[in-house]
């Protein structure tokens, strides 16, 4: 596996290869979640890259920033073990050359509102930014997302139709843990008492689905009460909202394809998750 850290470096890299070119972008600190996206890649092309990159134009806080786990040299053991021909791990100053400030910036309408948009104010403005940067320098055939950042893929999606990039992105489901917590480096985190307590989110959303599939309709009451259930399992709700699984929209009622997405706070750890229903 070779390592690069500037656009240059990984220019050079990437003319090296042949083949269909699978890409992968990560904040590092990686666990199984991650690589069930780097085997997929795999799966789909000739050869895969990865990037390490904790973007501070997607977060909203600075303590967040700073307090991201960070454990290249780990990361980098799992991914040549994994089989990756790429590490692409830059540092800010070499991606902002200018600063943040200065850097232009990619704004995606409509999916970013509401959900994570409206909980973390800038944040896609940011995702947007980075994977449409790392797209260019990249320049892959595929590129491989999780479904627990439902919203984020959707605001990919639209970002790679609206400017007609030459990109398939691909979606992979949730890797959970044996108790059903969607795994995330945010998990570590929580305290062992609180670790007990978060597979409530992840029961909350499959009872929701099973009330759905039931015929329930009252898509506000449903809401109301899975927040409430995250409320008694200790957790501080961020949201707790159906909608239609194609656009992120609200659903009138005889929709086919929905999602339920949650975030909750517990503790230090602000926890995401999603369950689609198909109807």
């Amino acid at each position: 596996m070779k390592r690069v850290r500037s656009p240059a470096g990984l220019r050079a890299a990437l003319a090296e290869g042949e083949g269909r070119l699978a890409f992968v972008p990560t904040m590092g600190n990686l666990h199984e979640g991650h690589l069930a996206l780097v085997r997929r890649a795999r799966e789909l092309a000739d050869r895969v890259a990865v990037s390490i990159f904790v973007n501070p134009l997607q977060f909203d806080r600075r303590e967040d920033l700073e307090a991201y786990p960070r454990t290249l040299e780990v990361d980098a053991a799992l991914l040549e073990r994994e089989g990756v021909a790429l590490l692409f791990a830059p540092d800010a100053d070499l991606i902002y050359p200018e600063g943040m400030e200065r850097h232009t910036r990619v704004e995606v309408p409509v999916v970013t509102e509401g959900l994570c948009g409206a909980a973390r104010p800038g944040h896609f403005t940011g995702v947007a930014t980075i994977v449409c940067k790392l797209f260019n320098l990249v320049q892959p055939d595929i590129a491989v997302f999780g479904k627990k950042d439902y919203q984020q893929l959707l605001v990919i999606r639209k970002m790679v139709s609206d400017l007609a990039m030459p990109v398939e992105i691909v979606g992979v489901e949730t890797v959970r843990e044996a108790d059903g917590l969607a795994m995330s480096s945010r998990n570590g985190y929580l305290t062992a008492e609180e670790r007990q307590r978060a597979p409530a989110l992840y029961r909350t959303l499959q009872e929701t689905v099973a009330a759905l599939r039931a015929g329930r309709r009252d898509y506000r009451v449903l809401e109301e009460a899975g927040a409430s259930r995250l409320e008694e399992a200790g957790m501080r709700p961020d949201y707790f909202e159906i909608r239609r699984a194609a656009d992120l929209g609200r659903p009138s009622g005889d929709e086919q394809a929905l999602v339920i997405l949650a975030a909750a706070f517990l503790g230090k750890a602000r926890l995401i998750d999603n369950l689609e229903v198909f109807l």
